[in-house]
């Protein structure tokens, strides 16, 4: 696959499918690119000899095109893509519509398409799209109404309706763009290919996005981790409501589902995630036009109360916090404010100051260096021009060159201003928080650059037993396992109580003399996943009660689910759960992103609390150790009403060693350890339930 520079900047483009017809897409593709493409615009269509005045040639081989854009009835379209595959054109751009997004025979046409594309090594954009922008050549290779306005930001979408909107709201918002692709079905260029190539264009300062699905997670993250070391990338990942997801059988499956899944793997990317467009291009603008802070401290000027508590709250809502102003600058400000001024941060110039003060006041605070960030906040009052003060901030930025957002709270009187900041690239809002919230994810994207990324930890494990035990669950013809496997854990290090599975009274009275009184025992069935919701587990069996407790539970299995497969008993050494806390460590098989690990609050109420945290397996220890820490729960295993804080160290082992397992075993599909109990002096996996990849 050549490079996708040359796909936004070609010098000649052949339009397969332009028509004079009044409303249609060919026609829309043509009028678009006459208006500003700097290079050669080539109709292909044999039923005509012109369209909108250009000479027409009867086939896409007699174009001599460097780029192709394809808009003929879906019967044509691979042909046509062959064909210009044929004549040397590298790049493509399919915008016809009934591929895989139409059912099977749609789908079986994309497949031919993409194996066109795999022969040749073509870039293909598409099918089923609204096209592409690369405003550096004047390119508008869209039926879109409106193109984009030049600047820094990449922008790709799966939805082309969402870029003719975001277009037409850019041009009125003074957000320019770099490149822009509408995705289509992805049947060859996908967005893990433009993250990497836009990673490496100059011009592009930003790369954001709108995303409903992406189609090799793995692959994504191993990109943008790069990228993003030099390049923001900020998304709007839709589907977070999860609404008709596939159920899941084991509460790590229920908790790390799609949009859990999604949110590991766009952190482990270091991608910004936005919930709104609002906030995508709020980013945006900041993250092109600012540059990064190297601290959090936030200095706040306003001439007007009311607005700076508002930013200061929102300070106090978000990463950042107000910065403690030196004593020099205090001073400074006291010299140059009047008497009824706040010197301290906020700083209150009060209502009745002039241009002048209040650019004194945002020079000095800038000056501080506790400050890494300012924003500047101002209401409309007859001794304020809101265009000076724009000029101001402006050059203040420049000279201090730390980032700064502005909130000129007006209407009429503050347009002139809000261009003049634009062309600054200081973004301006009426919303105090919002300037703020921009700052902050500056700060955010500060942390993604100089995060370290350590490799993941490894351990020396019996890899052999654990393949036995996962030969001998296949043999038998199992998918669901229960603590039957628990030798699994022990093949990874990771401790279990002493126990035994028995599958008579009598060999479950011997396994409680060898382990000790008393017992807890649990019925053992793949097919009963909640065993306490039907007695099937019994705690504090002394050993005289061990012979009658085993035939209750089988009892008790047999009237609940008489077709259940019962393998017999677990007798186990009773675990002092009172001095530890129950927490649960699991790992679910996403389609998307491979084995994700988690870890949290566990026992019965697993699923209500839902307090837990996920990553990408496998991870490295130190990362196992920060999801400890991110928990809501985190206060409980730091030591909570005089008990002793547990043994983060032997949690993060035991989630280290459970991401390896299920890195090293693809398929283990979902697995629990509910509950593994923490203590000071280190852990137990006290329970697990596991899926398994049926045999092919």
């Amino acid at each position: 696959m050549g490079t996708l520079s040359a796909l936004f900047a070609p010098e000649r483009v052949a339009v397969v499918g332009a028509t004079e017809r009044p409303g249609s897409v060919g026609r829309a593709l043509v009028e678009n690119l006459q208006a500003g493409f700097e290079g050669d615009v080539v109709p292909v269509n044999p039923n005509y000899e012109t369209v909108c005045g250009l000479p027409c040639v009867d086939g896409v081989g007699e174009a001599g095109a460097d780029l192709a854009v394809v808009a003929v009835p879906v019967s044509a379209a691979v042909d046509v893509v062959r064909e210009a595959a044929e004549a040397g054109i590298e790049n493509v751009v399919v915008v016809t519509a009934g591929f895989g997004e139409t059912g099977g025979e749609g789908a079986a046409r994309e497949r031919e398409l993409e194996a066109v594309a795999e022969e040749y090594d073509l870039n293909l954009v598409g099918p089923n799209c609204l096209g592409i922008i690369g405003t550096a050549v004047g390119l508008n290779a869209t039926f879109a109404p409106r193109s984009a306005p030049s600047g820094s930001i990449s922008f790709l979408s799966q939805s082309g309706a969402f870029v003719t909107a975001v277009l037409d709201w850019a041009a009125d918002h003074g957000v320019g763009f770099e490149n822009v692709v509408s995705l289509g079905n992805k049947a060859v260029l996908d967005e893990s290919d433009f993250v990497a190539s836009w990673g490496d264009d100059e011009r592009t300062d930003v790369i954001v996005g709108y995303l409903e699905s992406i189609e090799d997670g793995r692959r994504f993250v191993d990109v943008a981790r790069e990228v993003t070391r030099e390049t923001p990338v900020v998304v709007v990942k839709s589907g977070r409501t999860e609404a008709g997801a596939q159920a899941a059988s084991s509460h790590t499956g229920a908790m790390a589902g799609r949009d859990r899944a999604y949110a590991a793997g766009l952190r482990e990317a270091g991608v910004i995630r936005a919930d709104t467009v609002q906030d995508l291009f709020d980013a945006a603008r900041v993250l092109a036009g600012q540059p990064i802070p190297d601290t959090d401290g936030v200095a706040v000027v306003t001439n007007a109360g009311g607005p700076g508590v508002m930013a200061t709250d929102a300070v106090g809502d978000g990463p950042l916090s107000l910065a403690d102003f030196g004593s020099a600058t205090v001073d400074r400000l006291r010299d140059r404010l009047p008497g009824g001024a706040n010197v301290y941060n906020p700083v209150d110039v009060i209502g009745d100051a002039d241009n002048d003060r209040l650019r004194d006041a945002v020079d000095v605070v800038l000056a501080d260096d506790a400050v890494g960030a300012a924003v500047v906040l101002a209401a409309p009052t007859a001794t304020i021009d809101f265009t000076q003060l724009a000029a101001d901030v402006a050059d203040l930025q420049s000279r201090h060159d730390l980032p700064v957002t502005t909130c000129l709270m007006g209407g009429e009187r503050a347009r002139e201003a809000d261009d003049v900041l634009e062309d600054a690239g200081i973004p301006n809002y009426f919303d105090p928080a919002r300037a703020v919230g921009s700052l902050a994810t500056l700060e955010r994207y500060r942390e993604v650059r100089d995060r370290e990324r350590p490799e993941p930890t490894t351990y020396d494990v019996d890899h052999e037993a654990a393949t036995t035990v996962l030969d001998r669950a296949r043999d038998r013809g199992a998918t669901r396992l229960g603590v039957e496997a628990t030798p699994l854990l022990d093949a990874y290090g990771i401790p279990t109580p002493a126990g035994e599975v028995v599958d008579s009274p009598t060999d479950a009275l011997e396994a409680a003399e060898r382990i000790g009184d008393p017992v807890v025992m649990k019925i053992v069935s793949p097919d009963i996943l909640h065993k306490s919701d039907i007695g099937g587990v019994k705690v504090g069996v002394a050993h005289e009660d061990v012979y009658d407790a085993y035939e209750d539970l089988i009892a008790r299995a047999r009237n609940y689910q008489p077709d259940a497969t019962i393998l017999g008993v677990q007798v186990q050494e009773q675990v002092d759960t009172e001095s530890g806390v129950e927490t649960i460590v699991g790992t679910n098989r996403d389609p998307q992103f491979g084995p994700l690990v988690l870890f949290g609050l566990g026992g019965v109420f697993v699923e209500v609390m839902e307090d837990t945290a996920v990553r990408l397996a496998p991870v490295a220890e130190t990362e196992a150790l920060a999801m400890t820490e991110e928990i809501r729960a985190s206060p409980l295993l730091s030591g909570a009403r005089g008990r002793d804080p547990v043994d983060r160290e032997a949690v993060a082992e035991t989630v280290g060693r459970l991401s390896q397992l299920v890195t090293d075993f693809p398929e283990i599909l979902e697995l629990d350890v509910n509950p593994l109990i923490v203590r000071p002096d280190g852990v137990e996996a006290v329970d697990l339930r596991l899926t398994i990849e049926p045999e092919p």
